[in-house]
């Protein structure tokens, strides 16, 4: 099959992310010396400054990651919980609908920066002021602009200039970013000096420089600007009326970055690790208990057969996202049933040679789910959503591209490996907080202001975010970490590259490469929350009869540009050799290694 690029042999590491500059500063700490976790922290902070449009450092970042030493494989929770004070009832009270897209009361506890730090803390062996250097040079000297920021900028321009004018202080300045040129945040560098400098000041080792900088940000002085901005500002958000946010340094000090044990899901010869039901990725492993009962190795990975099964399989799986979902901390999430061989059987008899219609989630006792309850109101304020824009980072008011968010695969000689997706805080989230030069993530936007529903508002609980890295076993070792950004199209897009390398034997580039499609069948986790059930979006160059036949079959095709969904990048370690590959679309994920 042909491939963009080769896929990469090496011994001594490798990093595959969304942007080559990320890439290159986790090979970089590798060479210095640093581990798996160094690289995948310092890369991190420099997908903050280099892909502002989809993500920063008021982000958050869930993480599977594998520690040799303890040869153990973890999720890293940094995703960040609703405020004390955002309750249905006052959202409700506001006549509020549906959570806020953008603005200030769709801020959750920005969770990257604990998350990291926690890795570098206990796995990691640099100091945070050599790992945030890459990241701080690229915020004070100025990073290349790819052309997706000038136009997410643009696209928002009249908004910052009108209502958000610290945004505007900050994207704004000289003319806004204009593609292939040098553009500089000096607000994000001076923040990031002020946590590097209070981590060297700190009495004590190495860990205790760490833990002084976590207290700066959550109840120093990144909490108190925080606090104060969300208090003394009213600003406009999707719903056209100004609010103000409800995140206080309360908040912020409340919560801390956990480690929590992944779902995993046998296949083949391959178990595959996710996190818990807080994020969508037990989806990923739902489809693959339904796929299972399909001889995928014998159809054509390219062909309508193919595309059907999965397609029927994603509509199944999501449904049960939507009617069981939520942060198990607060509500029942019947996990193990869902990965029930059991069910899964019962729900693959649904799937026939016909697109079904409606999304359905399955039936388990004791449970009544729901999905999309607020429909009716969503379509009867259409109009209005449509006229201010969605809550999406890059396909907000044109729907240009379905691609959001970065992803980090890190694996180094001793066996480490890091699978991580960071997002929010993206530029165009929120209102710029002059004090710090970056803005506050939206996440919140993904509760539903629907007691009945598990993923419903509630004060200290987790949206059930999009954000879903992935890890892989093969034959009861470490073999692989992949991911990749696009909100709800993350477990689809990955999961096509998974198998089409494991049932076709495609390399890990070949099988980035290969034709994509997701569907867009269920809600939307983003605001407005719109659905499109029976639609399947494919690249055009799916083969002409794929395309067709499944249009035969009862699908809607939505027929998008050749190269561009999905944005996968990969590592693996087979044997004595790493692997890795990263997405050519948008000609700006690299993978690199030795």
């Amino acid at each position: 099959m042909f491939t963009t690029r080769p896929e990469l042999l090496c011994t001594f590491g490798a990093v595959g992310s969304t942007h080559w500059l990320a890439s290159q500063t986790g090979m970089a700490m590798l060479e210095r010396g640093g581990n798996a976790f160094d690289a995948a922290v310092a890369a991190g902070f420099v997908l903050q400054i280099v892909e502002p449009h989809l993500n920063g450092p008021g982000g958050e970042v869930p993480m599977i990651i594998h520690s040799a030493a303890e040869d153990k494989t973890t999720v890293v929770c940094g995703q960040g919980t609703a405020p004390a004070a955002a309750t249905i009832a006052r959202y409700r009270d506001q006549g509020h609908r549906l959570m806020p897209g953008t603005g200030l009361m769709s801020a959750v506890v920005p969770g990257a920066f604990d998350a990291w730090l926690m890795i570098l803390r206990d796995h990691g062996t640099m100091s945070l002021a050599e790992v945030l250097e890459p990241a701080i040079g690229y915020a004070e000297n100025g990073f290349p602009v790819v052309p997706r920021i000038a136009w997410a900028v643009q696209s928002v321009a009249a908004l910052f200039r009108d209502h958000w004018p610290s945004a505007a202080a900050v994207w704004l300045a000289d003319g806004g970013p204009k593609a292939g040129a040098l553009f500089r945040t000096p607000g994000i560098a001076a923040t990031y000096k002020r946590l590097a400098a209070e981590s060297a000041a700190a009495n004590g080792n190495r860990e205790a420089g760490i833990e002084a900088a976590r207290r700066a940000w959550s109840s120093g002085f990144v909490a108190a600007e925080i606090d104060r901005f969300c208090r003394e500002n009213e600003l406009i958000d999707t719903t056209g009326e100004r609010h103000g946010g409800v995140l206080t340094g309360a908040d912020m000090a409340a919560w801390q970055a956990t480690y929590e044990d992944p779902l995993t899901y046998d296949y083949h010869d391959y178990t595959v690790y996710k996190t818990g039901p807080w994020g969508q990725g037990p989806v990923f492993l739902q489809q693959l208990a339904l796929l299972k009962g399909f001889d995928l190795s014998a159809m054509d990975p390219t062909g309508p057969d193919f595309a059907h099964v999965v397609v029927e399989c994603a509509k199944l799986a999501f449904a049960d996202r939507e009617g069981y979902y939520g942060d198990p901390d607060f509500v029942d999430v019947p996990m193990d049933r869902l990965l029930d061989d059991a069910y899964s059987d019962i729900r693959r008899a649904r799937i026939s040679d016909r697109a079904s219609p409606d999304p359905v989630p399955g039936e388990i006792d004791g449970f009544d789910p729901v999905i999309d309850s607020e429909a009716p109101a969503r379509a009867a304020m259409k109009e209005q959503y449509d006229a201010i824009g969605g809550g999406e980072p890059t396909i907000a008011k044109t729907g240009a591209t379905a691609g959001d968010t970065c992803h980090i695969d890190v694996v180094d000689r001793w066996g480490n490996m890091v699978s991580a997706t960071s997002s929010g805080g993206w530029l165009q989230s929120s209102p710029a907080i002059p004090e710090l030069g970056f803005c506050l993530t939206n996440r919140g936007q993904m509760f539903w202001l629907d007691h009945s529903l598990p993923a419903a508002l509630a004060p200290g609980k987790r949206p059930r975010t999009t954000l879903t890295p992935s890890f892989a076993y093969r034959d009861g070792k470490p073999y692989m970490a992949f991911g990749t950004p696009g909100g709800d199209q993350q477990d689809q897009w990955s999961l096509l590259f998974f198998l089409r390398h494991v049932h076709h034997g495609m390399d890990l580039q070949a099988a980035i490469d290969c034709p994509s499609f997701h569907t867009l069948h269920f809600p939307s986790s983003f605001f407005p929350r719109g659905s499109h059930p029976n639609v399947v979006r494919v690249e055009g160059r799916l083969p002409s009869a794929t395309i067709e036949g499944l249009r035969h079959l009862g699908h809607e095709v939505e027929v998008d540009e050749d190269w561009s969904l999905g944005r996968v990048s990969a590592v693996a370690r087979d044997g004595d050799l790493i692997k890795a590959a990263a997405n050519p679309r948008g000609m700006q994920g690299y993978a690199v290694g030795r």
